[in-house]
C-alpha cells in the first residue's frame, strides 16, 4: 500500500475565532487553542468538552476528574470574520504594503 503524499494545510490558525458547522455542538463558537497538522485536528476552547479521570499518583492524594477540550477534525469548523461576525470561507488578498493576508468572502476584510 502506497503512502499518500499531500500537504497538511489547515485553514485555521491558533487564536482564530471559529464556529462549529456540524455535530452536537453545531453553532457554538470558540477560540482555537491548538492545531495538529499531522492529524488534521484542532482543539477549540470551551467546545467538545470531555471528562478525564486522573488516578492518584501518591498515597494519600485523591484522584480527580478534569474537564478537557477534545480534538476535532478541522473540516468541522469555519473561520469567523472579526469585522462582519459571520462564518466565512477564506480568500487571499494583498494589503497596501504588499503582504499576503487572509480575506473574508462576505465583506472583503483583510485579516
Amino acid at each position: 500500500m502506497k503512502k499518500q503524499l499531500g500537504r497538511n494545510k489547515i485553514h485555521v490558525k491558533v487564536g482564530d475565532m471559529v464556529e462549529l458547522i456540524s455535530g452536537v455542538h453545531a453553532g457554538d463558537r470558540g477560540e482555537v487553542a491548538s492545531v495538529s497538522r499531522k492529524e488534521k485536528k484542532v482543539i477549540v476552547e470551551g467546545v467538545n468538552i470531555s471528562t478525564k479521570h486522573i488516578k492518584p499518583t501518591q498515597q494519600g492524594v485523591a484522584g480527580t476528574i478534569e474537564r478537557v477540550a477534545s480534538p476535532m477534525y478541522c473540516c468541522k469548523v469555519m473561520l469567523v470574520c472579526p469585522k462582519c461576525d459571520k462564518r466565512t470561507r477564506i480568500a487571499h488578498g494583498v494589503d497596501e504594503s504588499g503582504v499576503k493576508k487572509r480575506k473574508c468572502k462576505h465583506c472583503g476584510n483583510l485579516f
